[in-house]
């Protein structure tokens, strides 16, 4: 089995060598933009209480939620579907004429999804890196 250099540090196996590229991919990936999509996501969790809701609603509302509807307090002539739920297992679509409460819901999935964007470049560079660096054998499949 090959050992391999990487970063100033040498004898490194082929999963010790992935790891550290994948550090390494990682830092380089997350920069200050993300801070946007933290932002993003915490701003948007329901962790305000509210007044009482319908049965099936989520309990609280969010910063971002409260904020956009004093900001954009408009009603729609068509209603905007917007994802609502404390989580991936309440996740659920609801509909708004209010362009307030849309954007207030987008918030954290823009957040997700700058996160999911990061997720899937960090393991695309760190794969084609570690493979431009290891022997045919040890290269992983695309």
């Amino acid at each position: 089995m090959a050992t391999y250099y990487y970063n100033q540090q040498a004898n490194l196996s082929c999963s010790e060598l992935f790891f550290w590229i994948a550090v390494d991919k990682t830092m380089e990936q997350l920069g200050v933009k993300d801070v946007g999509a933290v932002f993003a996501i915490l701003a948007g969790q329901p962790i305000i209480p509210t007044r009482a809701k319908v049965a099936g609603a989520t309990k609280g509302t969010s910063v971002a939620s409260i904020v956009s509807r004093r900001i954009l307090n408009y009603d729609l002539k068509v209603r905007l579907p917007m994802l609502t739920g404390a989580s991936i297992k309440t996740l659920r679509i609801a509909l708004t004429k209010n362009l307030g409460a849309f954007v207030g819901r987008s918030v954290p999935v823009v957040g997700w999804l700058i996160v999911a964007n990061d997720v899937v470049r960090i393991t695309w560079n760190t794969v084609t890196t570690y493979n431009a660096m290891v022997s045919p054998e040890d290269r992983l499949a695309p």
